[in-house]
């Protein structure tokens, strides 16, 4: 039997444009230890890991006439150091310029003739400190049988793990005789689907978008009582080839006193300051406030599976993520008042017999946040970018060092991936007593994603110093 895609994975490839590359990414920076971590070590523990993840040595092939969905076959041609590459900032480099970096990197789409990844070992920053740039096609990340790379190579010692024992020999890959062979075989059991995936590669938006949502799964009572498109302004835009991005890195504690001070949650503290933050871009692009402004988030957050007993660590099995729309409110000046607000917008799904708590989520082995980014952006690649603003996934990580290989991870940073008419995508994680913001723009309707990652510190800054 081929390894045929499923449905949902396949439509992120036929949705796939030049301007709009369907692949998430995370920014890592390692402290350098003085057991050196070079790029040829990195390389090495990346070799010893990709026996858990054999969808890493795997390229997807398109079935002659579209007669069936792509199936996945062993690149037969796999070469690690085409997909673990070696860059370089000139020395000392700034975080703006390994941040530009990030940006033309994240612009440009995968090569679909070999496995859909890549991780970029960035030397030459300040401090004697190494980078490590991921990006991975939303198409393989389920979850399941896969996981993100930075979850696979993360450990809570620096001591290495042995490696995995792996004697993958890659198999020979089907002719094109044999793949027609095989969907006609499937054709007889199911006809109907030969005319679905004819239409969806040639890019019939209503199947496409209509394949998207089947097969992501139930859509909540939330989503069901929005029929109305999101609130206009420069957020949506329709995006060029190029990309923007900034990172910001902020205390846990700021927030964690923001909750025992004004109650909610952490969670609930985060929204609030990214809210306040688009108040005042809105406000520097002179855009006018009314009291009754809002932005409309889309705000992806795990739940167990109905029929799972609890969420489980191995791999983020039986468990999925569904989205919400929470409305920002951007209009309204009191800093406290619009925490209160988020906090009842997102109570109901906080209350929620089948949420996620994060205690739950950091038994997760690895750097768990880098698959539950991958698994928000999948899911909300399924809802039209009319019903919304913009993105924002925000997952916990653990409170203790990891380290790949002896390299002390120090900061972490998300890259969401940007839907054709979203100009911003916000990726938030915790690690290690500090919130990180990861803010990917587009290069035309975004070029000023520096100022609202400054706009993010004032804003944290406000709520923690207001009395009530």
């Amino acid at each position: 039997m081929p390894d045929r895609l499923s449905a949902l994975d396949a439509s992120f490839l036929y949705v796939e444009q030049p301007a709009t590359p369907m692949h998430v990414g995370g920014v890592a920076i390692f402290e350098r230890p003085r057991d050196d971590f070079d790029y040829g070590r990195l390389v090495e523990l990346v070799r010893h890991r990709l026996g858990y993840l054999p969808r890493y040595r795997q390229r997807v092939l398109p079935v002659p006439g579209h007669l069936a969905r792509p199936v996945w076959v062993d690149d037969v041609d796999f070469d690690l150091n085409y997909h673990v590459r070696r860059s370089a900032l000139p020395a000392p480099g700034s975080d703006a310029q390994l941040f530009d970096l990030v940006a033309r990197l994240m612009s440009r789409p995968l090569d679909h003739e070999r496995p859909l990844w890549e991780a970029y070992y960035v030397e030459g920053l300040a401090n004697g400190r190494v980078a490590l740039i991921t990006k991975t096609h939303q198409a393989m990340i389920d979850g399941v049988g896969t996981v993100e790379l930075g979850q696979l190579i993360m450990d809570p010692s620096p001591h290495e793990r042995e490696p995995c024992e792996d004697t993958w020999s890659p198999r020979r890959q089907p002719s094109r005789a044999q793949l027609v062979l095989d969907a006609f075989g499937e054709a007889v059991q199911r006809p109907g689907e030969v005319v679905e995936n004819v239409r969806s590669a040639a890019r019939d938006a209503a199947a496409t978008a209509e394949k998207l949502v089947d097969a992501v799964g139930g859509v909540t009572s939330t989503l069901r009582a929005v029929a109305r498109p999101a609130p206009p302004g420069p957020l949506n835009a329709r995006v060029s080839g190029g990309r923007v991005f900034a990172g910001v890195r902020t205390s846990l504690e700021a927030y964690r006193k923001v909750r025992a001070r004004h109650g909610g949650t952490v969670n609930d503290a985060v929204l609030a300051v990214l809210t306040g933050a688009l108040r005042d871009w809105l406000a520097s692009r002179g855009e006018t406030l009314t009291p009754t402004a809002t932005v409309r988030a889309l705000v992806p957050l795990a739940v167990l599976d109905p029929d799972a007993a609890e969420f489980s660590p191995a791999g983020l099995v039986n468990n999925w993520i569904e989205p919400y729309l929470v409305d920002l409110p951007v209009g309204e000046p009191d800093p406290v008042l619009r925490l209160q607000h988020i906090g009842h917008a997102m109570a109901e799904h906080v209350d929620s017999e089948r949420s996620v708590t994060a205690r739950a989520m950091l038994r997760v082995g690895g750097f768990a946040p880098a698959t539950m980014h991958s698994l928000a952006a999948r899911a909300a690649a399924s809802f039209s970018s009319r019903i919304f603003n913009v993105l924002v996934t925000n997952s916990p990580g653990p409170q203790q060092p990891l380290y790949a290989g002896p390299a002390r991870l120090a900061e972490i940073y998300p890259i969401m991936p940007l839907a054709r008419d979203q100009a911003l995508a916000v990726g938030i994680t915790s690690y290690h007593g500090d919130v990180y913001f990861g803010l990917n723009g587009d290069r035309k309707a975004f070029h000023d994603v520096d100022a609202l990652g400054g706009m993010i510190e004032e804003a944290l800054e406000q709520l923690e110093g207001t009395h009530w």
